[in-house]
């Protein structure tokens, strides 16, 4: 058996866990920009991952609180669709990524952080993107950081959303 090592994900492992849902709560905020949130639909919504695995990556949640895919209305499972599909066009016109890996890890035996409200990932890849640094260097380069990330992103969601 072999060992994955993500060393960069430390200091969101060992951070303060927050009680409650954090979706939910930066719903509530209304303050998208300080939560990361780059878009509101009507059912589901984008927000930014905190604690990336690649600069861009975005999670597509329902805005309900909810923690079983099978109990989605039909309209929840076409909209969460829709923005995934939206999360893929906005990340290769604003980031030309080569690749990426989506999905949903379901309960928290299958890996979920916040099993009790499902969300899709959306993580960009690039040839190379996994190199030595967090190997040798115990380090994780994500070359943009999460508020210059979050303008661009933004603006291209505006601009996605208007054509």
């Amino acid at each position: 058996m072999q060992n994955l090592w993500a060393p960069w994900r430390s200091s969101f492992v060992l951070s303060k866990k927050e009680r409650g849902c954090i979706f939910c709560k930066r719903l509530k905020q209304k303050e998208d920009r300080k939560n990361l949130i780059i878009h509101r639909g009507e059912k589901c919504f984008i927000i930014m991952n905190r604690f990336p695995y690649n600069a861009g990556h975005l999670m597509v949640a329902p805005i309900r609180h909810i923690g079983q895919l099978e109990k989605l209305t039909q309209t929840e499972m076409l909209e969460l669709m829709e923005l995934q599909q939206l999360c893929v066009k906005l990340l290769k016109k604003e980031l030309k990524p080569q690749g990426f890996n989506t999905g949903m890890n379901l309960g928290k035996i299958a890996g979920a952080g916040i099993a009790d409200h499902i969300h899709i990932h959306v993580v960009p890849r690039w040839e190379g993107d996994t190199n030595f640094m967090p190997i040798l260097g115990k380090t994780k380069i994500v070359s943009i950081g999460l508020e210059e990330m979050y303008q661009k992103l933004r603006s291209g969601m505006r601009n996605s959303v208007k054509n």
